[in-house]
């Protein structure tokens, strides 16, 4: 009797991999050029699960693990950053031989505009949109998206303008190849995602990627890790909070106060920047130095310096009261934010609101710069144990049991001249959706407790 021949299964162009925002732009820029897709999640119900059947009842969307039968069908697999690329389903695809990118990959491949790309562990929302704001200002068409706001392949969607600005996280550009912007930034590496890195090192390899091209480095000339990803003969220009050499970008004294230069050109009194703090003062010579590159005008990138209020949750003045201002910085979710958020304020003395899921950070930087600055430090969430055991040695510590009742404990505390700073040092999802959620859970906690001292 002959043996059943068994046919492996018609093969599809591309499973998408996570079906959430990032899935969800891939999914519109396949149908949009009629390209067959399946989708796959590894939960059971993802964000944008009931959007997508209804966007696409024809196509395969498969949710509560990874298919490795529908993916082994696949020729390529879009994978959103979420999804670890290490994942075992995963690896056994790419050693079948079937391509594994991400929604950056598949932007890279298709773009015809200029781009200017930027990464690091903390400021890449801030450097995005001031670059943003400064190629607008200096009459470009300018698109950003990426990691913030709109999704890399949505941006494609309209008609090209005349450059694109993009935050890029170290997940998007692990499965990124192609990108060669004219400009690219790492601002700095400090320890993040260590749940999903073996060491800083690994961490930092994954944000190198965005040299790759051959366009110029702009890098942090004060970042000893960032650095040394310098290349020969690539162009480079660095920025740092000292004095500039040649062609870099950097702090001069003049008159007594400290401007912004570059080489021995004073460029704008520090002071009358908008946004506040050391660490934006190194977020604002990224920013010129990547404009400086794209040929923006430089009198009018100042003046977005000059009038540029900041990101919400970012270092965001919420309320002043009996002498105690307060400072929502949510988006701090790694050591490196906090540490940046509490050095750049001063000599004021800091209440430290923090807390949240640790991600695997260490906080060795952390207790370095609460020692001296931090009066107090009020600690919740997941992995408030392990901050207190760090900040003990360094600073008064309390524990509380949620954000409300951390916020209560912070004005039961603060003295007229101190600042409150929330400042988690974590990530959100332990107790809320995500760092925006929390940031307007704390704004609304503090608007409760000085309802009679101030207005929102």
């Amino acid at each position: 009797m002959a043996k059943e021949r068994r046919h492996k299964p018609d093969r599809i162009d591309t499973v998408i991999i996570g079906i959430g925002a990032t899935g969800m732009s891939c999914a519109r820029f396949l149908a949009n050029r009629k390209l067959p897709f399946a989708m796959t999640d590894t939960r059971e119900v993802p964000p944008g699960l009931e959007e997508a059947r209804r966007a696409f009842p024809d196509i395969t969307i498969r949710t509560g693990l990874l298919d490795m039968e529908l993916i082994m069908q696949a020729r390529q697999c879009l994978v959103s950053p979420g999804i670890s690329i290490h994942h075992p389903v995963l690896v056994k695809a790419a050693q079948e031989g079937i391509e594994i990118i991400g929604d950056t990959e598949l932007f890279a491949r298709h773009v015809n505009t200029p781009v200017i790309g930027i990464t690091g562990s903390n400021g890449k929302s801030t450097v995005t949109t001031l670059v943003h704001e400064m190629a607008k200002a200096s009459g470009k068409d300018v698109k950003a998206g990426g990691n913030l706001g709109t999704p890399a392949l949505d941006l494609l969607e309209d008609p090209e303008p005349d450059l694109y600005v993009l935050e890029l996280s170290s997940f998007q550009l692990e499965t990124t190849h192609s990108l060669n912007p004219i400009a690219a930034t790492v601002l700095n590496i400090s320890e993040d995602h260590m749940d999903r890195y073996s060491d800083v090192a690994e961490y930092a390899d994954a944000k190198e990627r965005i040299f790759l091209g051959d366009g110029v480095m702009v890098l942090n000339g004060d970042d000893p890790v960032v650095a040394r990803m310098a290349k020969t003969p690539r162009e480079i220009i660095r920025f740092t909070l000292g004095e500039p050499q040649e062609d870099e970008f950097g702090l001069i004294e003049k008159g007594g106060n400290r401007w912004l230069g570059h080489g021995k050109r004073a460029l704008l009194p520090v002071q009358q920047m908008k946004i506040q703090g050391l660490h934006n003062v190194a977020n604002a010579l990224a920013a010129l130095a990547l404009g400086h590159v794209a040929g923006f005008d430089e009198e009018m990138m100042l003046e977005v310096l000059r009038t540029w209020s900041g990101l919400p949750h970012r270092c965001q003045w919420v309320a002043e009261a009996q002498g105690v201002d307060w400072y929502n910085d949510s988006k701090g979710t790694n050591e490196g934010a906090t540490v940046a958020a509490i050095k750049g304020f001063g000599d004021r003395p800091i209440i430290l609101i923090a807390g949240g899921d640790a991600k695997g950070a260490k906080f060795n930087e952390l207790a370095d710069a609460a020692r001296g600055r931090v009066k107090q430090a009020i600690l919740f969430g997941q992995d408030a144990s392990l901050l207190k055991q760090v900040l003990e040695p360094v600073t008064k510590v309390q524990q509380a049991k949620n954000l409300e009742q951390a916020v209560s404990a912070a004005d039961r505390i603060a003295k007229r001249g101190d600042r409150v700073l929330f400042s988690p040092a974590c990530a959100s999802l332990d107790m809320f959706e995500n760092y925006q959620a929390r940031g307007q859970a704390f704004i609304d906690a503090v608007y409760e407790i000085l309802r009679d001292e101030v207005e929102p």
